[in-house]
This record gives C-alpha cells, structure tokens and sequence, in this order.
C-alpha cells in the first residue's frame, strides 16, 4: 500500500492542529483557573462571571479539533 507525501503532510498537519489547540488550552486554562479561584475565595458572587472566563478557551481545542478533521477530510 503506496502512501503519497501530500497525505503524510496533511495527516501531520491535522496532527498538530488538534494538539496546537489543546496545549493552547491547557495554558489559557492554568493562568485562568488560578486567577479565577482566588476571585471565587474571596468573592463567591462572581462566579458567574468566571465560568464564563472558564468557557472561553475551551473554544481553541474546538476550532483545533474542527481544522484537524477538514485537513484529513482532504486526505480521502
């Protein structure tokens, strides 16, 4: 079974778009998650707000995982 070099390259491609968005996330989270239990411990009306902040990076695994998938799509 041949493999040509345009599907290796898109396979590692897509591998380093996902893994790009979860360390991107697993950095944005531990800045985040310090910060934002500090503002819970001394203030636990704003935790509303802070789950929000929580949220917000979660987007980048997604946006990696979706642009992962579109890339190996290209290989079929």
């Amino acid at each position: 079974m041949a493999v040509d070099i345009g599907s290796a390259i898109l396979a590692v491609a897509a591998g380093i778009a996902i893994a790009g968005g979860l360390i991107g996330t697993g950095v944005a989270q531990s800045g985040i998650g310090a910060a934002g239990m500090g503002i819970i411990a001394e203030k636990r009306e704003k935790f509303g707000q802070v789950l929000v902040f929580f949220v917000i990076p979660e987007t980048l695994w997604i946006i990696g995982f979706v642009l992962g998938i579109l890339l190996l799509k290209q290989i079929l």
